[in-house]
């Protein structure tokens, strides 16, 4: 049997994973498995591929990828035998992520996944800018971003995928200064 160069079509995954168990969060806590849920919800995808486009090792993208299945992150979408072996195709379970409670060692993984992103991107905008806002002006924003970020719609057949980083949180104010 030939080797197909095409990934298989998606499976059906639901929209949104709860981040929510200690394992969950624990497999956030690292920057590649964060690039490689980026890079896995664009299409299902080998370890040969993941680890040709991550440019790291078979291993170690192995590896990582085990440490998301458990979790319960990622899943294989569909099987193919290829000169008598099994190729596995890897997809992420949703197409969005909510962790209702961020925890730092994700925060900071998936922080350090995005600024390799951004290191390799040829166009990037990046923007930080501390407003006052009452909370219903706040609140008001955050909702208008994600709506946003939610209306932007795939063009399929665009080979061009762009990340978005939204983030709306409150400073908190020193304690205990005079």
């Amino acid at each position: 049997m030939s080797e197909e160069k095409n990934p298989p079509p998606s499976s059906p995954r639901s929209p949104v994973f709860e981040v929510e168990s200690p394992e969950q969060h624990a497999a956030l806590a690292h920057p590649l498995r964060q690039r490689l849920l980026f890079v896995l919800n664009q299409q299902p995808s080998t370890i040969s591929q993941l680890a040709a486009q991550l440019a790291t090792g078979k291993g170690n993208v192995s590896h990582h990828l085990k440490v998301l299945r458990t979790a319960g992150l990622v899943h294989v979408a569909e099987t193919r035998k290829v000169r008598g072996g099994t190729e596995q195709y890897y997809q992420r379970s949703a197409e969005r992520l909510s962790v209702a409670e961020p925890q730092a060692a994700g925060t900071a993984a998936m922080l350090g996944a995005v600024a390799q992103e951004l290191d390799r991107s040829p166009q990037t905008a990046l923007s930080l800018r501390h407003v006052r806002l009452s909370a219903e002006k706040a609140r008001e924003l955050a909702e208008t971003l994600v709506r946003l970020v939610e209306e932007a719609a795939d063009e399929p057949d665009e080979p061009s995928v762009h990340g978005v980083l939204v983030a709306l949180y409150e400073q908190v104010r020193p304690t205990g200064t005079d």
